[in-house]
């Protein structure tokens, strides 16, 4: 099959796909076994099935193909990535990589039959954190590398808890630590970069070496509301002032601070939120992120007590409650060079690259040897409607992807 042929089976995948939980501006909603969720999943295990793979879904919803090598017993090669979305979101953030899975293994099956070893592709059920307040719920089961205790009793904007919709999807609340597994030999994930060095360097393919590490935090600020037009300056609590204040500090040091170091405020919310009133209470997000260890809680530490001072300050309470604990994950040195290979005999530029963008799979580099492989994204636009990678490109990650599988389960002996 050729390169443009491939480009254009998982363009079209990528389009079907698109459909469910499709926004009126272009963009793509689908949250944790919501409807659109559901259609999409199940797409995706016909999908497999069509390609001729053995589908299976795990208690969570984690949905499998595989292709069962000679040797049953020998660890499986997994690849994939996952379908869920931040709200309208992009075509090809995640997806993408179920996607290219589904086409490699098609294409491996077709041309060279039966590998040593078994191949598969995972559609992991969330990745985003968008829904609850958690995040990797699908790799993180399965690796056993993330703590979800009291994770069933969490909630949506909604008051849904994640117990109630899991049951509601049809997964067993209960089993969910079932899904966790034993049997993977490596990992490999292609992903679009979701940012801008591959686009404006003009490579084809980035070779990751790490995935940043993570804090995300909901902050929440207690102040006193009060009339916005008889509430003297000098003894007002005014909670969303002093917001601004921990906003304006935390990136004026984030910026001094350099290093790679990025911190977000990307939500916030503002209580009674009127015109006429002083705000009396703020949540806010903030999410921080490095590739040092060292430096990322040195850097959080900090900010927790500036906003402790600016607080006192100004006659507000603040709490800082970290639910999401990202370590830096570096990837396999061994997977990294076998990808560089592929690049150099198929003819295409490589970069290596660090992601300060989390994805699945940081947490399989954990349990198992573990790759990441970059395609561009145009103007380093992600998690947006805007968000796009050509035909062409996509046909380039997925064929440095076949490669690599077609070595790692064809070629090397079984251990």
């Amino acid at each position: 099959m050729e390169a443009s042929d491939v480009g254009a089976d998982v363009t079209k995948l990528l389009e079907e796909l698109s459909r469910f939980g499709k926004d009126p501006d272009g963009g793509v909603t689908r949250l944790l076994y919501d409807s659109a969720w559901k259609k999409a999943q199940r797409f995706v295990a016909s999908a497999m099935h069509d390609a001729g793979l053995e589908v299976t879904f795990d208690e969570i919803g984690n949905v499998y193909g595989k292709l069962a090598g000679a040797d049953e017993a020998a660890p499986s090669i997994l690849t994939g990535s996952h379908i869920d979305t931040v709200r309208s979101g992009g075509h090809y953030d995640g997806a993408l990589g179920v996607a290219a899975g589904i086409a490699a293994l098609s294409r491996l099956k077709t041309k060279y039959g039966i590998p040593r070893r078994s191949l598969e592709v995972v559609s992991f059920c969330e990745e985003e954190g968008s829904r609850f307040p958690l995040a990797y719920w699908g790799s993180g089961n399965v690796t056993g590398s993330k703590d979800f205790e009291g994770a069933l009793d969490a909630r949506d904007s909604e008051g849904i808890t994640l117990r109630e919709a899991m049951f509601e999807a049809g997964f067993d609340p209960e089993s969910f630590r079932q899904s966790k597994r034993r049997d993977i030999g490596a990992f490999v994930e292609l992903h679009i970069e979701q940012g801008e060095v591959l686009h404006r360097g003009g490579y084809d393919i980035g070779i990751v070496g790490a995935i940043f590490g993570q804090r995300r935090y909901l902050v929440e600020v207690h102040g006193r509301s009060g009339h916005a037009g008889t509430t003297p300056m000098d003894i007002r609590e005014d909670a969303l002032a002093a917001c601004a204040e921990m906003i304006v500090w935390m990136r004026r040091t984030a910026r001094e601070t350099g290093d790679g170091l990025v911190a977000t405020v990307g939500k916030l919310e503002v209580t009674p939120n009127v015109a006429n009133v002083i705000p009396g209470i703020v949540r806010f997000t903030l999410d921080i992120r490095h590739s040092d260890e060292r430096a990322l809680d040195g850097f959080c530490e900090l900010t927790i007590r500036a906003f402790s001072l600016i607080a006192k300050e100004m006659g507000v309470l603040v709490t800082a409650d970290c639910w999401l604990s990202e370590l830096p994950s570096p990837m396999n040195d061994e997977l990294s060079k076998a990808i560089s290979n592929v690049c150099d005999h198929i003819g295409l530029s490589k970069l290596p690259i660090s992601s300060g963008a989390g994805h699945d799979a940081g947490l399989f580099a954990n349990v198992c040897p573990t790759a990441m492989i970059f395609v561009p994204s145009r103007d380093g636009i992600s998690h947006s409607p805007e968000e796009y990678t050509s035909p062409e490109q996509m046909a380039c990650g997925t064929e440095v992807l076949t490669e690599l599988l077609y070595t790692l389960a064809y070629l090397e002996e079984a251990t």
